[in-house]
């Protein structure tokens, strides 16, 4: 049984960027950097292309990655008739117990960066947050201990048609 994978539009055009980035412009540079390493002979000590021929590799798997990827992924296009809870893609303002507050959006796996305050949809800290409304308590149980949430504000961003 598999749940399913969810992402944000956003998300999801980022990914086929990606894809296409890869596809169209590095492969097609790389391959012709990987010929032009072939053609000046003995290849077997010709770094360029041994490094040329490991780099395509990766991009070709890059590329079946993001390919089966885009199939599996459900895009959450339409906000929720409940933007008083927390659901996937939402942006929550929570208050920890030392009084210091943060904004986290929830967001699918392949989007997450904790960096800018985007976390996955499967991490303790999403995990505690949703379903929950505004001013609710909530109990983050994370590797380094458990710490006490407030919810302060719940926004959604509205999707482009």
């Amino acid at each position: 049984m598999t749940s399913k994978v969810y992402i944000t539009p956003e998300g999801a055009e980022c990914l086929r960027e990606e894809l296409k980035q890869l596809w169209q412009k590095t492969r097609p540079v790389v391959t012709q950097q990987v010929s032009a390493a072939a053609a000046l002979g003995d290849r077997s000590e010709n770094a360029d292309y041994i490094y040329g021929k490991k780099r395509l590799r990766e991009i070709d798997r890059r590329i079946h990655y993001l390919t089966k990827r885009l199939d599996e992924l459900t895009i959450v296009d339409r906000l929720p008739a409940d933007r008083e809870t927390v659901y996937f893609g939402a942006w929550v303002k929570v208050e920890v117990e030392s009084g210091q507050t943060q904004t986290v959006r929830i967001v699918g796996s392949d989007e997450s960066d904790p960096d800018i305050g985007w976390v996955s949809i499967d991490s303790p800290m999403a995990r505690c947050l949703l379903g929950k409304k505004k001013q609710a308590q909530a109990k983050l149980q994370a590797p380094t201990g458990s710490q006490g949430l407030r919810i302060l504000d719940i926004s959604y961003t509205a999707f482009a048609d």
